[in-house]
């Protein structure tokens, strides 16, 4: 049978395939036809198969077909499904309101995001003095007419006169960066191509920025091809990008990036030198009053994380994770470089120290605290001075604040308290509600929200918040849904989600497990969880499921498991190796193939947590948890929508197309394997909104129906 019978085919029997879907009419799924192919690897002696590597050629007109077909197969059985459109009108409802960003200051003008909830992206405005007329700078619904061009980052000169922005296209990490002219509202002729992973960051004199750049990919290939030799420029402002200065390059080095930092006395480029993904950097730096402008090694070995804070002078502050895993502040005079002369400033706590500001001469230490936050004002010298009134029992997030000011923004949620901004006078220690999240149809006071911790499987403790509406029985028979990552030193806060309030709007509870490769306990618990620690993350999810059904929150059967990216390989592992666990499973835009996540864009930057399968001790445990590999042929695996998307240039689609086409191919029960694959989007950032509220309820209703149907 040709592509073209098959299409036709398979478009022709979707609403009958619906029907045994929904009745449960036991019988194997006639799923959409994926050719295998006889495409082997040896890997430290052992042969891997790979039947759908034809896959990984995003643009052939064969994976075309195949996503067009796939796509038809999965909208055919979701239309069916009445508990998307419920979600949905609670989803509109909710999502038509307005969203504020902290805001942030340069000079006298405060910028800030806005939306009414009447657009797909947010506009960038400023006020002058934080009072009166706001004044709009940037209205990216204005780029395109599906919303699908995305403002992805904003940089402000320090003299509050340009603004460097950068638009993304349909989703995808590259940037293109334009300047404009605060005054006029015009842009300038200026143009940069081809950054990612980069802000921009202005000389103090306003005359340009550094920013982070590739070579230009091949045609047709820039959403797959190979993302290393990052390149360090300086952009004049009114010149070509062609006649961009290179500052900083390292071809010896195709692994390193360049992360700059001006300091606030403009006499230093700090450069934050990374490999890949791993949270150890090393420093360099640049006297830029000095006419020989190489840069010096200040700490040249990857040993740690070192963040640089400000400095006075000669001393540099930074933040590290050196001998200190939840986190320290140390100053190293440049004068007097040696390690044994450094200083330690503010000595490591029992609680993870995220950040650390300085703000009207005081540093500003933000703290995890069993995941809330906790922020403690210290003196330059180190001394404390106190614990600030800050709002308890969730997190802090986007802290806005100058060297200069006493005053700071930021703001506060939790599960169950939507975003509200507060302002906070350091000089009268005054705080002050400034902005308050108002989400229509949601009532605080008809939900719960509370901390558990269980055990995992090797007895290490593992929080978890867990929410739903007042009143839920716990009899086993509710909904449930299990969210979790688990990597890259990232902590899962508490924050207010409205697809998490449609869930339990809906009947359902939420339950965030906060497990280890995370950064909610400093980098012991990062390390716990990474390399060849990995399983212990999978191990921790597995045991948040068990330890809800043992307090009777729900059951397997009415259990659903979420998580993107990372997170996706984490409901790819946890199906396949506890798939009596879980009622359905939802892995979005997840690293599927474990042997080669490292082929494509910026994939191999991940080996600092991950491991290689180049190397032979990470290939053996890679192989046991890879998603793709550990499929197991004639197996009933629970109810699955995989979804990804087009213009996704992080995690590339094929990794979930071939997990989808194995997935189906290896099914031997009624239970179905979807794949949603959206068009004219990425990795998650810049969607607009009504993408956004279709994908969740997708999601969302795919995983009611099949829950409340068991």
């Amino acid at each position: 049978m040709n592509m073209l019978n098959t299409n036709r085919y398979f478009i022709c029997f979707c609403l009958l395939i619906s029907f045994f879907f929904i009745t449960g009419f036991d019988t194997r799924v006639d799923y959409p036809r994926s050719k295998t192919v006889d495409v082997f690897d040896t890997y430290h002696g052992q042969v891997v198969s790979d039947p759908y590597r034809w896959l990984e050629d995003l643009d052939s007109e064969e994976t075309q077909s195949w996503v067009k077909t796939q796509n038809q197969f999965t909208d055919q059985y979701l239309t069916t499904l009445p508990e998307i459109e419920a979600i949905k009108t609670i989803l509109d409802k909710a999502l038509d309101q307005a969203t504020h960003s902290v805001p942030f200051r340069e000079q006298s003008k405060y910028f800030y995001y806005y939306n009414s909830g009447d657009w797909q992206q947010s506009k960038l405005y400023y006020k002058e003095n934080n009072q009166g007329r706001e004044k709009l700078v940037l209205d990216p619904n204005q780029f395109s007419e599906d919303g699908t061009v995305a403002l992805s980052g904003v940089s402000v000169s320090s003299d509050a006169k340009l603004l460097a922005y950068a638009i993304s296209d349909g989703g995808s990490d590259w940037k293109t960066w334009k300047i404009r002219n605060l005054e006029t509202g015009l842009d300038l002729e200026d143009k940069i191509l081809w950054s990612k992973f980069s802000g921009a960051e202005w000389l103090k004199d306003n005359s340009g920025f550094y920013y982070s750049a590739y070579s230009e990919p091949q045609a047709g290939a820039e959403l797959q091809d190979v993302n290393t030799n990052q390149k360090l420029y300086l952009h004049k402002i009114g010149e070509k990008q062609s006649s961009d200065l290179l500052i900083y390059a390292r071809p010896d080095e195709p692994d390193w990036g360049w992360g700059p930092t001006v300091s606030e006395d403009g006499n230093y480029l700090i450069l934050h030198v990374s490999q890949g993904t791993d949270e150890r950097n090393r420093i360099f730096y640049q006297n830029l009053n000095d006419s020989n402008d190489s840069f010096v090694e200040l700490i040249p070995e990857l040993k740690a994380q070192f963040r640089f804070v400000g400095n006075k002078g000669s001393v540099f502050w930074f933040f590290t994770d050196l001998n200190a895993p939840m986190g320290r502040l140390i100053a190293i005079d440049i004068s007097n470089p040696e390690e044994e002369n450094w200083e330690e400033i503010i000595p490591e706590r029992n609680h993870a120290l995220r950040a650390v500001h300085i703000t009207s001469g005081y540093f500003l230490c933000h703290y995890l605290k069993d995941i809330s936050s906790e922020v403690v004002l210290y003196q330059t010298t180190g001394e404390k001075i106190e614990k600030l009134d800050f709002p308890k029992n969730g997190t802090i997030s986007s802290i806005s604040t100058k060297p200069e000011s006493s005053q700071l923004f930021f703001s506060f949620s939790n599960y169950i308290r939507p975003q509200e901004i507060f302002e906070y006078d350091l000089s009268v220690k005054q705080l002050k509600s400034i902005w308050s999240q108002s989400v229509p149809g949601f009532n605080a006071d008809e939900f719960t929200s509370k901390q558990a911790f269980y055990k995992s499987k090797d007895g290490t403790l593992i929080p978890m918040f867990i929410s739903h509406l007042n009143g839920i029985e716990l009899n086993n028979d509710n909904p449930l849904l299990l969210y979790g990552y688990g990597g890259f030193d990232i902590p899962i806060l508490p924050n207010f989600s409205t697809k998490y309030f449609s869930w339990m709007k809906m009947g359902g509870i939420v339950a965030v497990a906060n497990l280890r490769g995370g950064g909610e306990y400093g980098e012991t618990w990062h390390r716990q969880g990474m390399l060849h620690n990995k399983q212990n993350v999978f191990d921790d999810f597995a045991a948040a499921a068990e330890y809800l059904h043992q307090q009777g929150y729900s059951q397997p059967s009415k259990t659903v498991i979420e998580g993107r990216s990372n997170g996706g390989l984490l409901v790819g592992a946890s199906l396949l190796q506890r798939p009596e666990l879980f009622g359905a499973t939802l892995p979005g835009v997840g690293v599927m193939d474990m042997l080669r996540f490292n082929k494509f864009t910026i994939g191999w930057a991940w080996e600092s947590d991950y491991g290689s399968p180049e190397i032979e001790d990470d290939f053996k445990v890679l192989i046991k948890y890879s998603p793709y590999h550990n499929i197991k042929p004639k197996k009933c695996y629970p109810p699955t929508l995989i979804t990804t998307s087009e213009r996704d240039d992080r995690v590339v689609p094929s990794h979930s197309y071939k997990f989808a086409a194995r997935m189906q191919a290896a099914q031997s029960c009624q239970n179905p394997i979807l794949i949603r694959i959206e068009s004219r989007a990425g990795h998650g950032s810049g969607t607009p909104k009504d993408k956004v509220i279709n994908y969740i309820s997708d999601m969302y209703g795919f995983a009611l129906n099949t829950l409340t149907s068991n």
